[in-house]
């Protein structure tokens, strides 16, 4: 093992570079995300930042190369109606002719 010059020595106490981390947003071809990492992956990606990284967004897609935050989908409520799908009188996911004993249901 060969000894450290002076030179050598000096160098390692001066301050190192520190590379700033890289934040990346993967995504496909439609738009919606896949992954968030820090590593240099194949793929289609976007940088976003450290907020973003650490607290995703639900609801978004990369439109354009640029992250957009979507609106949740509105709640679908199904209610009973005169006219609609008539179902089974105890359990609304079953689906009966209407010829039998029914109730409908329509979305609100």
């Amino acid at each position: 093992m060969s000894e450290m010059t002076e030179a050598e020595f000096w160098a390692a106490l001066l301050p190192q570079e520190v590379s700033t981390p890289i934040y990346r947003l993967y995504y496909n071809d439609q738009g919606y995300p896949l992954f968030y990492s820090m590593e240099d992956l194949p793929g289609k990606y976007i940088d976003i930042d450290h907020t973003t990284y650490i607290n995703p967004p639900t609801h978004a897609r990369v439109i354009n190369n640029q992250l957009v935050i979507t609106h949740r989908p509105s709640v679908v409520k199904l209610r009973p109606d005169e006219i609609g799908t008539p179902c089974h009188p105890s359990d609304v996911s079953i689906v009966v002719s209407e010829h039998e004993p029914n109730i409908k249901w329509s979305l609100r």
